[in-house]
């Protein structure tokens, strides 16, 4: 399997695209991480099915924008699996709204976990993977990032961060050996999206060339071949991942 061996973290792990991430990486041979915030029983759930696969799993409650959090799980993710190779950026969370609603709180919440959670995990495994001299970053972001969203400054704002990490880190961390890219995803189909009203989703699908949308596994397969060595000589770039919704 590409990724036998491998170790990983996946934030934001224990639901929807995350879930599915830290699925798929394991079926490729990884032993994975589970970061999570709140939803101890999903987080669980996902461990198991990894562990069915003969893989290791380690569930850790942490949360993304503390420092202190993401450093303990680090240090416990390490002492577990000998040592880290991939990270998958991928917690997130929105706080919809026109910017002239939008309040303080709905921006610096969007942009703590999005932004400054990145911020924070890139940090700690290029730390690890500069002194190892190997190691694959893949965060994910969206293609609102790209263009903009009506109703999702912050949103926009802190995907487009994400992007302008990515990029940069990649600059920084070449020379050891270290990929750092980024997946930007159009709408997925996860269950979160099916209460999204159906108009919404009918003009997501018509925004696409492909007619459909995207599932969470179309995203993990694509995170898994960044994190191989099949995807060893591209770093820096954005994956769009949306049907075409984008252009």
């Amino acid at each position: 399997m590409e990724l036998d061996g491998k170790n990983a973290i996946v934030t934001g792990g224990s639901l929807g695209i995350g879930a599915i991430i830290a699925f798929k990486l394991a079926e490729n041979g990884a032993n994975v991480a589970i970061n999570y915030r709140k939803h101890d029983k999903e987080a669980k759930d996902v461990a198991k099915k990894i562990e069915k696969l003969g893989r290791k799993a380690l569930v850790v409650k942490a949360d993304v924008t503390s420092y202190t959090d993401a450093e303990k799980m680090f240090s416990k993710v390490i002492d577990t699996f000998g040592r880290l190779d991939i990270l998958v950026c991928n917690a997130g969370v929105t706080r919809d709204r026109v910017i002239w609603k939008m309040n303080e709180k709905d921006w610096d919440q969007v942009i703590a976990v999005n932004l400054k959670g990145y911020f924070i995990y890139n940090k700690f495994a290029a730390q690890c993977f500069k002194d190892q001299k190997y190691g694959k970053i893949v965060n994910i972001t969206s293609i609102n990032g790209l263009r903009g969203k009506f109703g999702q400054t912050n949103y926009s704002a802190s995907k487009g961060g994400e992007i302008a990490l990515t990029k940069a880190l990649a600059k920084e961390l070449g020379k050891f050996n270290v990929n750092v890219n980024a997946v930007a995803p159009g709408m997925v189909m996860t269950e979160m999206a099916k209460s999204i009203p159906p108009e919404f989703i009918k003009k997501a699908i018509d925004e696409t060339v492909l007619g459909r949308l995207a599932t969470p596994e179309d995203i993990a397969n694509v995170v898994c071949f960044l994190c191989s060595e099949k995807a060893r000589h591209i770093t820096g770039e954005i994956i769009q991942v949306d049907g075409g919704q984008y252009i």
